[in-house]
């Protein structure tokens, strides 16, 4: 499995890591992979998404991830909860979904409405069915570097980097953005690949100079063009995990990502772009993570 390198006209050295093509690749994988866990188990593995009240990007997205599911060979249960759901009749839910054979996966679409605890429903999915990795038996288990399942997206930027750079021993690695979802399980799992890691977020003092000495740079703040040209190594690779939508002066809409990407492409050894980088792999991993937990489930062990 490998994400292309296209040279990008921008700049003299970066390289455009496409992690659209790497998603596709991944998909097909998981969807062979699916077919033979069939053929071994007769077990279609099964992926519950749980959506409570009615944002129009969160029903897009689940939406998708149903679609997405179905051609992975594998089953999709949707359950499209009322903004009205209360906190215990939403636990009720995941409780009866933990107790489902059919069920190997249960995902909670977050953010939830206001009034729900989202800590409290998600350390109610039980951890082998925890497909968001987000539980925190599953995030205690990568803090001490033990198999357990991987927030999705961290996983996706982590397939990209293996893919690219291969041993990444010793290579200094900064992560901007210390979030629960990505900055710090991305941190963790790239400690154990050997990295030195520095973490910058809010508090940093000097969050450029902090970046300038990254050999890997991974900005997930959710804040547009963050990082310019003058904030990163010359041959660095960068992975830009942010993606807000944004007008143009001409009134068109366009995505962008946390990092200024043709300033920063004149400068990066590598980049991805925003569409089209870490974006697919968050799905791809959702269904990979699926697999995986069918295969915890039935087989007794993670792949």
């Amino acid at each position: 499995m490998s994400s292309t390198s296209t040279p990008l006209s921008s700049g003299p050295s970066a390289q455009l890591i496409d992690g659209k093509a790497f998603a596709a690749t991944l998909r097909n994988t998981v969807r062979e992979e699916v077919q033979a866990f069939h053929a071994r188990h007769a077990v279609t593995p099964g992926l519950a998404v749980v959506l409570v009240g009615n944002d129009p990007a969160s029903e897009v997205y689940v939406r998708n991830k149903a679609i997405q599911t179905h051609h992975a060979g594998m089953r999709s249960f949707m359950h499209m909860l009322p903004e009205t759901t209360s906190e215990e009749e939403l636990l009720g839910l995941v409780d009866r979904l933990n107790n489902d054979p059919e069920i190997h996966g249960i995902l909670v679409q977050l953010p939830l409405p206001a009034g729900l605890d989202a800590r409290r429903v998600t350390n109610a999915i039980a951890p082998e069915k925890d497909v968001d990795g987000l539980g925190e038996v599953n995030a205690g288990r990568l803090a001490v570097n033990l198999p357990g399942i991987v927030p999705c997206t961290p996983l996706g930027c982590l397939m990209l980097l293996r893919d690219q750079l291969g041993d990444m021993t010793g290579l200094h690695a900064v992560v901007i953005g210390c979030s629960n979802l990505v900055g710090k399980p991305l941190a963790l799992m790239l400690l154990a690949e050997g990295c030195t890691v520095s973490i910058a977020h809010i508090h940093t003092r000097d969050t450029a100079a902090v970046a300038r000495e990254a050999d890997i740079l991974v900005v997930a703040t959710g804040c547009r063009e963050l990082v310019r040209k003058d904030w990163v190594k010359p041959g660095a690779t960068v992975i830009d995990v942010g993606i807000t939508r944004t007008t143009t002066p001409d009134g068109k809409s366009r995505l962008v990502g946390d990092v200024a990407f043709d300033e920063v492409a004149t400068v990066a050894g590598r980049i991805t772009p925003v569409p089209g980088g870490v974006g697919p792999m968050t799905i791809a991993c959702l269904l990979s993570n699926t697999l995986a937990a069918a295969r915890l489930q039935i087989e007794g062990k993670l792949p």
